[in-house]
């Protein structure tokens, strides 16, 4: 086995980078390996009690949660894709784009912002209040926001842009020929919708979905603010207030099954539904002009989920932020919080890049025919939720630091404490695994520009693997790396379950700043931290709408 690896090596070009990403790859699954050994060095009894008091409701509670979430979703994100993709009607060019804008409010300060603004004493019931003449804040009866269908709610409206998206791409890609054929025979445009677009469309659609469903099961914030006790906060609870490190972990396996039960129900979903065009790109469907109260009717659908997934909560928490800012009572602390952020951010970012390059410059050379499967397992930290990656990193981690400690008190009599832990190294190691995926998908797209002839133009000119990737690859690949590098500072910056446990002790970001006020009730007081995290998470998002309509005009 040894020596054929051995020989596999030789025979690549770069080896150096294959083994590189082997290391990476053993990297990003170790903390699943980690998570297995950490549940078995539970006590016989913890399964047991965890299976008759913890896991049915929280369990019930996740799949009533992922159920609502991936229903709403789906019929907003397709839904409003197929107006804006095939018919015509005021604002639909805005809308195109616009739709997006929910994906720069992390769910955690939506429900944040709308427990302020719906609740009894609340601007909207105010108004209404003062609207009607009526005085006391107890007569208007208004749903319950912190409530399963609240969170259903909330996080639909948040997270359907994953669905819109990939919907969006499927119908404007879909061949105009299928559908001018349905309706030669007869079929109205509605029916057109669902006996052929949808069904050409359900692999698009079945993956946007799972997109949303990963991000509803990853929440920690949201669902705790809004009452409904997942499998996520489960964890969260069970290793920091019940201090059992094997608990979290034995539930942290369950929900991992949870995530690969996802997965396998999204490739049996797409099992055998391949549409393909043949020769030429197949002409896009003609839009259908809509007047009178139909093209009202568009424009309120798409003009419904923007307002409640990003305008309204935007606009309250721009609100309360320059509020804040005009009455000076800025706190200190929130400068700190700025920079604590950015540098966890900023340093997670650079090694994630850094990571991606090797992964994908790997996928690129390598003739051993090992980085390929490598990469894609060191793509799947993405899939793991943030506090499973935090339960399954503390033990190596945490041995590591104490091995060190142990090593340096009995060579030189220094105590070095938590070098990894305190530090907020572990911080920074969750994000580049979390966010590998984002930053090895950008690079290998920028990588499919650059055609095989420029590395052997480089390599007839004397340079080697190493000088072909600084001097010939990296300056084409700016854009590519640039465009992965701001995705993955923002989702850093808005990554709530692994910051909460695993920043060092007594240190505060801005997501965590966040969450301790919206548990304190005292919303006001971090508005503008959360307007800071929301105006961070609008470039990523233009820059998203930008690539998706290239992609999709690029024959």
């Amino acid at each position: 086995m040894a020596t054929s690896l051995l020989r596999a090596f030789r025979s690549s070009g770069t080896p150096g980078f294959t083994l590189s990403t082997l290391l990476i790859a053993a990297i990003v699954v170790s903390p699943v390996v980690a998570l297995v050994y950490i549940a078995s060095a539970g006590s016989g009894d913890l399964w047991p009690q965890l299976t008759a008091y913890v896991l049915p409701s929280a369990a019930a509670n996740t799949a009533g949660l992922l159920t609502g979430v991936g229903l709403l979703t789906g019929i907003i994100g397709v839904g409003t894709a197929w107006l804006v993709a095939t018919a015509n009607f005021p604002g639909r060019r805005f809308f195109d784009w616009a739709l997006l804008l929910p994906l720069a409010i992390p769910t955690y300060i939506l429900a944040y912002a709308y427990l302020d603004l719906l609740h009894p004493l609340g601007p909207i019931q105010s108004a209404l209040r003062a609207f009607l003449g009526i005085s006391d804040p107890r007569a208007l009866h208004f749903p319950e926001l912190r409530s399963m269908g609240g969170a259903i709610f909330l996080l639909g409206f948040v997270l359907y842009p994953y669905v819109y998206l990939a919907a969006r791409a499927s119908f404007l890609m879909q061949n105009a020929a299928a559908l001018e054929a349905a309706r030669v025979l007869g079929a109205g445009r509605g029916e057109v919708f669902f006996r052929v677009a949808l069904p050409l469309a359900r692999p698009a659609i079945v993956i946007g979905v799972t997109l949303a469903l990963l991000e509803a099961l990853n929440d920690i914030g949201a669902t705790e603010f809004l009452g409904v006790r997942t499998l996520t906060i489960a964890i969260y609870s069970t290793w920091l207030n019940r201090s059992s490190l094997p608990g979290a972990a034995q539930i942290s396996l369950f929900m991992l099954t949870l995530v690969i039960l996802l997965f396998l129900l999204e490739r049996w979903a797409r099992k055998g539904q391949r549409f393909v065009t043949a020769g030429k790109r197949a002409q896009t469907p003609a839009r259908t002009t809509l007047r009178g109260p139909k093209a009202i009717a568009a424009t309120l659908a798409c003009a419904l989920p923007l307002v409640i997934g990003f305008l309204a909560p935007a606009a309250y928490l721009a609100d309360r932020a320059i509020r804040k800012a005009i009455s000076g009572d800025i706190s200190a602390a929130l400068f700190r919080e700025t920079a604590n952020t950015i540098l966890f951010a900023g340093l997670a970012t650079l090694a994630t890049i850094l990571a991606g390059i090797l992964v994908a410059y790997a996928i690129r050379t390598d003739r051993s025919g090992l980085a390929a499967p490598a990469s894609r397992i060191a793509s799947i930290g993405y899939a793991i939720p943030g506090t499973v990656l935090a339960v399954g990193l503390l033990w190596p981690l945490a041995s590591f630091d104490n091995a060190i400690d142990a090593a340096f008190r009995q060579w030189f009599g220094i105590h070095t404490g938590l070098l990894i832990s305190g530090s907020g190294a572990a911080l920074v190691l969750a994000y580049t695994i979390r966010f590998l995926a984002v930053s090895v998908n950008g690079i290998e797209a920028g990588y499919a520009k650059i055609s095989p002839s420029v590395d052997h133009a480089a390599r007839s000119l004397g340079e080697n693997s190493f000088g072909t990737l600084r001097k010939v690859h990296l300056p084409m690949l700016r854009p590519a790396l640039g465009g992965a590098a701001i995705l993955v500072f923002v989702d850093c910056m808005k990554e709530l379950p692994a910051t909460l446990m695993l920043r060092p002790f007594g240190v505060e970001t801005l997501a965590t700043h966040i969450y301790a006020e919206a548990v304190r009730g005292t919303y006001e007081d971090g508005a503008i931290a959360a307007i800071l995290v929301v105006l961070a998470g609008l470039l990523p998002v233009m820059l998203l709408a930008r690539i998706s309509r290239n992609a999709i005009a690029t024959p």
